[in-house]
């Protein structure tokens, strides 16, 4: 069944480098380096349209290169694009990739910050199935009482919602306690193994899946290459990872957020949502960037 969901996320144009020797310092290092469009939430929306879902993406987008980038880019998915236009700049990130897949990010958030209410609010007035908002906007104390808005909203037309934590620097940053209230009320949470022990002050995953589990209707936590785990009230499910050859472990986490709602939205229940999402997951990691 088609569902029309809303993503409330960020604009961002990805530069991925993957390193090819240690880095040379004052010289020349060999590296293979893409640009393509970013942003956890749109890989997330592009998963959900693969679902065969209706899209709207919402987010704020500076006046340059970097935006055509994404739009295009986003556009070409199907996704409908909804985005509050600043001077000023996209979005950016470079994404450095160590030999192993692993990754480190260096963000440059531009404009996204200056999403306003009024423009989202305006945005949720048509009806919609669902909304899944980005942590990275729950994280920035800049939009966090627009996404704190668009969640209440979204309730109040009886729509289910979703949360993820994207990222645990950020979360260490503006404390557990400050994201939990930010995203209570929200149907589903998503966050990875260590996001999800961040957030619930423990140090064993299942566990915090435990501790986590009664503040949401669904959690779903990735646990890398042992796969993912999942609670839905007391019922516990996990799926194993699928055998991939691991060239770049960006988006994989968005994807296999993407696939499990899109899933659950068209009424699968959690293990075979759970073993789509390690599908999707192990399609992204064989290839460099977020785009697999």
């Amino acid at each position: 069944m088609t569902r029309r969901v809303v993503v409330l996320g960020d604009v961002m144009l990805d530069v991925i480098v993957q390193l090819k020797s240690d880095v040379a310092p004052t010289s020349d290092t060999p590296a293979a380096i893409r640009v393509t469009r970013g942003g956890s939430g749109a890989n997330l929306a592009i998963a959900l349209r693969s679902a065969d879902h209706d899209v709207i993406y919402v987010g704020a987008a500076g006046r340059d290169a970097a935006a055509d980038v994404f739009v295009d880019a986003v556009s070409a998915e199907h996704v409908t694009l909804r985005l509050e236009s600043f001077d000023g700049a996209t979005g950016t990130v470079v994404s450095i990739v160590a030999r192993d897949g692993q990754r480190s990010m260096l963000t440059d958030r531009g404009v996204n910050p200056c999403l306003s209410a009024d423009f989202v609010a305006a945005q949720l007035e048509q009806p919609f199935d669902h909304l899944h908002v980005s942590g990275y906007l729950l994280l920035d104390p800049a939009t966090r009482e627009v996404s704190v808005s668009a969640l209440a909203q979204a309730r109040r037309r009886g729509s289910s919602t979703s949360v993820d934590v994207c990222s645990v620097a950020p979360l260490r940053e503006v404390t557990p306690a400050v994201f939990l209230q930010s995203a209570a009320g929200a149907t589903m949470l998503f966050a990875n193994e260590e996001e999800a022990m961040t957030l619930s002050s423990v140090a064993d995953v299942e566990y915090a899946l435990d501790v986590l589990a009664p503040l949401f209707d669904e959690v779903v936590i990735t646990v890398g290459a042992r796969g993912v785990i999942s609670a839905r009230g007391t019922e516990r499910f996990r799926a194993n990872a699928i055998d991939a050859s691991v060239i770049d472990t960006t988006g994989a986490g968005d994807a296999a957020t993407g696939a499990y709602l899109g899933a659950r939205l068209n009424d699968v229940e959690p293990p075979t949502a759970l073993a789509e999402a390690m599908a999707a997951a192990a399609g992204v990691v064989s290839g460099l960037g977020a785009l697999g």
